[in-house]
């Protein structure tokens, strides 16, 4: 294991509304670090083979799926926890202006005491650009502009914004977030654009479709090496990689000693898609037991 003890993010997916606050009580009992949450605006009715992270390009979701906003569902889990930290797993930066996600994100982050995590990626479904008017082919390069604006919205005192992306201003932007080094932006992806504006810009990496732990490895390197061309290879970063079915406490030290920080996991769907609150609970309970506590 690494020096720092690996720190496990739980999914939270298929469980019903109603039962959000009680799983979110297991997962805090049980020893999680942190929750995250999908994130989607929308999906077409006839969803198309685009998905980069699997054989045949179908995403693990239908147009069927139900879709939350995701910092509404964080901000009352926010209310109904007090240690766990609150993420998403991740939120498709580009499709919205700056200023919307800056007080969106503040706002769960005051409400929760400074524990929320902006997991950010470009995304991958251009009907849902569409949908809103929003360019797909530059959505990388708004999204690298994003981050800069969001930083500075979190920190400075007047903010003015003039470039091929946003133009407003003079603004002064209010509340600040909790901590003083601000809300961490953590980027999430695979390919190499991805891959290296973690490593500019990010405050982390989220791994996504990594086929085992050489890959994750080698594309690791490549965050890495842009955080050292950036000057920022001291600044403290998370390295998130997700978890894997049936993976025992010796593959979770493997990951550790591959580079990851925290792993995020989450027990397996019934056929229907669906997680009984209890069954997750359970779950929660045994992985806090058999894993978390034995993993440092």
């Amino acid at each position: 294991m690494s020096e720092t003890a690996l720190k496990f993010g739980v999914r939270i997916m298929g469980v019903p509304l109603r039962d959000l606050t009680a799983v979110a009580a297991a997962f805090e009992a049980g020893g999680f670090e942190s929750i995250w949450v999908q994130e989607h605006l929308v999906f077409p009715a006839d969803m198309p083979p685009t998905y980069p992270y699997s054989d045949d390009g179908r995403p693990p979701v239908t147009p069927e799926t139900p879709v939350y906003d995701a910092w509404a569902v964080l901000a009352h889990l926010a209310a109904t926890t007090s240690r766990i930290r609150l993420g998403t797993n991740v939120y498709i930066l580009p499709l919205r202006h700056p200023l919307q996600t800056a007080r969106t994100v503040v706002t769960v982050d005051r409400l929760s005491q400074g524990r929320v995590i902006l997991g950010a990626g470009v995304g991958w479904l251009e009907e849902e650009f569409d949908y809103v008017g929003v360019p797909f082919r530059d959505r990388g390069r708004r999204a690298d502009a994003t981050i800069a604006v969001l930083r500075r919205l979190w920190s400075d005192d007047v903010v003015e914004v003039d470039n091929e992306h946003f133009s407003f201003g003079p603004v002064r932007f209010r509340p600040r977030p909790v901590r003083p080094a601000g809300i961490p932006i953590e980027v999430g992806g695979s390919a190499p654009a991805a891959l290296r504006r973690a490593g500019r810009l990010g405050d982390g990496w989220i791994e996504i479709g990594c086929a085992d732990l050489d890959e994750f490895r080698a594309k690791l390197a490549t965050v890495q090496a842009a955080r050292r061309e950036a000057g920022r290879e001291a600044m403290p970063f998370e390295v998130t990689l997700q978890g894997r079915g049936g993976w025992s406490l010796d593959d979770y030290r493997r990951a550790a000693e591959a580079g990851a920080t925290r792993v995020i996991v989450g027990p397996t769907p019934g056929p229907d898609g669906r997680m009984p609150a209890a069954a997750v609970q359970d779950w929660a309970a045994r992985f806090g037991q058999d894993v978390i506590r034995r993993a440092g």
